[in-house]
């Protein structure tokens, strides 16, 4: 039975270096919070507030390190509180996408693209995808058991030797199947 462990991943940003920088001052350095499940990735300690044609949401988390752009991850139930319509991408695939206001203690800046809602995806170790026969970019079927168990389908198989062994689905997922952090998923195709 191929089994992953499901990350539930809420509504967060990552940031460029310089929007780091005009947000929370010159040479500012993000400070971690909590290691994540990803190799090198982090829980920064700072948040940001963003806002959208509709509404906004304080506190959101930063995950660190830097990243090349600044991409705001959302949940479908998220996007309609801003009062927008994101499309659901792989992450980094921003182009084309809706810009929303971020603000920080230093500073605030307006972004012309980069809110998705993240496509959910399986991080493989290449040692795991090998195993299984799973490819890079190779789309999956997977069952989650919980309160209501459901089949997700799509989900994109995302190998390198970098990743630990990992399913990320948003939080309206999670809660449609009424599964957490920590339960188990089983690939099935």
């Amino acid at each position: 039975m191929k089994q992953v462990p499901i990350g539930v991943s809420a509504r967060h940003i990552h940031l460029s270096v310089e929007h780091i920088e005009q947000l929370f001052g010159s040479g500012y350095q993000l400070s971690v919070l909590k290691d994540l499940s990803q190799p090198g990735q982090y829980a920064a300690a700072e948040t940001v507030a963003v806002v959208g044609p509709k509404g906004r949401f304080d506190k959101v988390r930063i995950l660190g390190p830097a990243r090349g752009k600044t991409q705001l991850e959302v949940s479908r139930s998220d996007a309609f509180v801003l009062g927008m319509n994101p499309p659901v991408r792989e992450s980094g695939n921003i182009a084309g996408t809706p810009g929303i206001t971020i603000i920080g203690p230093a500073g605030q800046i307006d972004i012309t693209e980069g809110v998705i809602v993240a496509g959910r995806h399986i991080h493989f170790h290449t040692d795991d995808a090998a195993r299984w026969g799973i490819a890079d970019k190779q789309l999956l079927t997977v069952r989650v058991e919980g309160e209501r168990s459901l089949i997700f389908e799509r989900v994109l198989a995302r190998v390198s030797d970098q990743y630990a062994l990992d399913m990320h689905i948003d939080t309206d997922e999670a809660n449609a199947a009424g599964v957490k952090t920590g339960d188990m998923a089983t690939i099935l195709s």
